[in-house]
């Protein structure tokens, strides 16, 4: 009995690393395939729409997708132009960066009593750049650029085909048609919830801090304004990210630190407003896992994908979530993702006693 049990684990994990070696081999294949079934989610209910209007459905799946294609060129377009600009005055940010560096670090060598040595006159920070990481940038761009011309494409494929993946759904599945489908259903729900929560909350952060960046009179508020709504679904990292490059701008074109300080202040501001208050009203508790589950998400699928596995792999842990509390067999797998168990301290902490004392005094009062 223990070695048949020893053996079943054994297939188990020879079966989950031979499957997370084949993912992250196959990156280029199966990430623009998940961003493809996303997105799928999220614009079927257009399609779905234009197709109950008498709409052919090709037609109807070519207008949802121009339609959100024709934005995001927008969007492009007035990053590039920004872009551009900025690369025109990068040498100047250069001898900024330059002179400030020399200046700090001969602060620093004065403080310890230390010799400055003639090198640290053509020192600076921007030596860090070199050829290799440029074209590696270059690169993954130019990758990035043609996964993003895949995704359409799966796009449209999903969505035209999509009775033919219902029926292949309920020829291989043993459970009877009527749990399939509500898996089905589940799943699409959280996905496209997710999804459509997340363009809501990625559009408010970028609008304030946009709003922000305006009124202190940055050339490039545009810029920042999106690379800091784009970066923030990436939980912890993204945030931290997007701040540093804009705090590290405002440190090397203004000369006061009064407007670093003020970019920290205000993009944490917005921060502890996003997460207190935006994604719980608009995204609501959709995924549903633990904490814990998700920081583990967040590192494997940076690990596996990079920035979209960072991502994708939230919305996956919930899909994953959900497939096992359905299982008969794995229903305890799933309730370790969960978050439903409540967390019972060994003592009242002294916050709970605080609410309760103020709860007492208006009850009183009343």
């Amino acid at each position: 009995m223990k070695t048949s049990r020893l053996q079943q684990w054994a297939y188990i994990v020879t079966l989950i690393v031979f499957g997370v070696i084949i993912l992250k081999e196959g990156s280029f294949l199966f990430v623009p395939l998940l961003w493809g079934i996303f997105f799928a989610f999220a614009l079927y209910p257009m399609a779905h729409w234009l197709e109950l209007k008498r709409t052919p459905r090709a037609l109807a799946i070519v207008i949802s997708i121009l339609v959100v294609s024709v934005f995001v060129i927008g969007v492009l377009y007035v990053l590039f132009n920004q872009v551009v600009n900025l690369a025109k005055d990068i040498p100047e940010i250069g001898e900024q960066l330059r002179s400030k560096s020399n200046t700090y670090l001969k602060d620093i060598f004065a403080f310890f009593d230390l010799e400055v040595g003639e090198s640290l006159e053509n020192f600076g920070l921007m030596e860090i750049v070199k050829v290799e990481n440029l074209s590696k940038t270059l690169f993954a761009t130019g990758k990035s650029i043609t996964l993003g011309g895949i995704v359409p494409l799966y796009v449209f494929l999903l969505l035209y085909y999509k009775d033919f993946f219902t029926s292949f759904l309920l020829m291989v599945s043993d459970d009877p048609g009527e749990k399939v489908m509500n898996w089905a259903r589940s799943t699409g729900s959280l996905i496209k919830s997710y999804l459509v929560g997340l363009v809501k909350v990625t559009f408010v952060v970028a609008l304030l801090s946009g709003i922000y960046f305006y009124f202190i009179g940055s050339k490039y508020f545009i810029l920042f304004a999106v690379l800091v709504g784009v970066l923030n679904p990436i939980p912890y990292v993204g945030v931290i990210l997007s701040s540093s490059v804009a705090i590290f701008f405002m440190f090397l074109t203004t000369d006061s630190l009064l407007y670093p300080l003020l970019t920290i202040l205000v993009l944490w501001g917005i921060q502890l407003l996003e997460n207190n208050i935006i994604t719980p009203l608009v995204v609501g508790s959709q995924v549903k896992v633990n904490a814990l589950a998700v920081v583990l998400a967040i590192l494997f699928g940076g690990w596996l994908w990079g920035v979209s596995g960072m991502v994708l792999c939230i919305p996956l842990v919930g899909v994953l979530k959900l497939t096992l509390e359905q299982s008969t067999d794995y229903q305890a797998y799933g309730f370790l993702l969960s978050d439903s168990v409540k967390i019972v301290e060994e003592n009242e902490n002294y916050w709970s006693l605080l609410r309760k004392k103020i709860g007492g005094k208006k009850g009183s009062n009343s």
